[in-house]
């Protein structure tokens, strides 16, 4: 079921995945341009077309009604597990909190460095037919840390125009200031460029499917994004003393989100990749998504059969997985040797969905090799930095020939001059 593969034909098929992005460009950039110049009007058509459900302007934000309605669907044990999920995300982010500061440099210089979060943040929750609350954790939680003041979120209808009530009841208990039945590229369009009735977003976070990725790429430079996310990946290092069964249920929890999905197991053990296989064919057959898992796994599924766990270290670094799980005897041995990964699992009983639900550690991770130079949301994803200068009249004396001397080599004469009007 899983192709054998090289390092290089890995790298080449997952290179083709990215390559598909562009016949939809055109398709997606119509459509912002469209939510830009007619605002929520153009919005409720896309929504119409894209998602068969027909609403007006009051009926695209969640009314508290639809919140209360919501929470008689869901039962007293789920909101137990939302919340206690919740308060694990939030401590694990609570340590990533930045504190201003303002220091005197050696010539008695006040130099520092300002944080402050943006004010409005957009996140974005895939929706319609699923349920994804997790997701509305992810990207919340690190926002209200940040110090966010309002978090607007927007999420696809179902086809009657309602929400999926666990999604609006872990909205509700983490304090999202409104929602809005929406998605697809017009969402964010919505959220960037606004309309007379919403006013526009300074960051958008949350993965979806390829018209909100491409979208996101698009209005960056308009608003702030957090990455460019696409389908989910994981690669699992193991080696002959690895439980196959355990990989072969790792691979497939990846292979069920998405046909363009990627389970990749690199080891150097033949044997334990038979074994893998034989139990990939026989737990596929129970999963309710067992057509969208096989198709993932044929199409983008594979093995790299390393040399050794040098190598197979090697090859992940190079794939820099979203999701990276260390099967291995001693996986803290080579822990610090991972340099490109999203989100690091380590050790048998620590498998992908523990951090998808439930740790702590944000599960929106970059994706497509981008590990190389991206990182997972966090509190830092909300927050801006002003730097502060205060220079003394005596030390502008003192070094103000220098910074002439430098402007002048740029040949930037307004500059030195305005260092040299003080100088006189």
């Amino acid at each position: 079921m899983l192709r054998i593969l090289t390092l290089e034909e890995l790298q080449e098929l997952m290179q083709q995945k990215r390559s598909d992005e562009n016949k939809f460009m055109s398709d997606v950039d119509a459509i912002l341009q469209d939510v830009k110049d007619n605002g929520i009007d153009a919005v409720l058509k896309y929504t119409e077309r894209f998602d068969g459900i027909k609403l007006t302007r009051e009926a695209l934000k969640v009314s508290e009604e639809e919140f209360l309605d919501a929470y008689k669907k869901v039962g007293e044990s789920y909101i137990e597990n939302i919340n206690m999920a919740a308060a694990r995300i939030q401590d694990f982010h609570e340590k990533q909190k930045r504190v201003s500061w303002l220091e005197k440099d050696r010539d008695g210089n006040l130099l520092g460095q300002i944080y402050n979060p943006v004010e409005r943040a957009g996140i974005y929750v895939p929706g319609g037919t699923a349920a994804y609350p997790s997701s509305v954790l992810m990207n919340a939680i690190p926002a209200q840390v940040a110090g966010v003041k309002d978090i607007i979120m927007v999420t696809p209808p179902a086809r009657d125009g309602t929400v999926n009530p666990y999604t609006l009841v872990a909205a509700k208990e983490v304090g999202v200031t409104a929602v809005y039945k929406v998605g697809g590229a017009q969402a964010i369009g919505l959220l960037a460029y606004g309309d007379r009735d919403f006013q526009p977003v300074d960051k958008i976070t949350g993965p979806g499917n390829i018209f909100v990725t491409l979208a996101k790429k698009l209005v960056y430079g308009v608003v702030d994004i957090d990455m460019l996310a696409g389908p989910s990946e994981i690669l699992i290092i193991a080696d002959k003393n690895a439980n196959p069964r355990y990989i072969a249920a790792d691979l497939l929890s990846q292979a069920e989100h998405d046909t363009l999905a990627s389970s990749i197991l690199v080891t150097p053990s033949e044997l334990l990749i038979e074994e893998v296989q034989k139990e990939l064919k026989l737990q596929l057959a129970g999963l309710s998504r067992n057509e969208i898992a096989a198709k993932s796994l044929i199409d983008y599924g594979a093995v790299v059969l390393a040399q050794d766990i040098d190598e197979a270290v090697n090859v992940s670094n190079a794939y820099a997985p979203e999701h990276l799980e260390l099967l291995v005897d001693n996986p803290f041995d080579i822990l610090s040797r991972i340099k490109n990964a999203g989100s690091i699992f380590v050790g048998a009983y620590s498998p992908e969905p523990v951090g998808d639900y439930f740790a702590g550690p944000n599960h929106i991770l970059p994706t497509g090799g981008t590990a190389r130079f991206y990182s997972p949301v966090t509190v830092d994803t909300f927050i801006k930095k002003s730097s502060v200068i205060y220079y003394t009249e005596a030390n502008l004396k003192q070094w103000g020939q220098r910074i002439i001397d430098l402007a002048e080599i740029e040949g930037l004469d307004a500059h030195a001059n305005s260092v040299r009007v003080r100088l006189e």
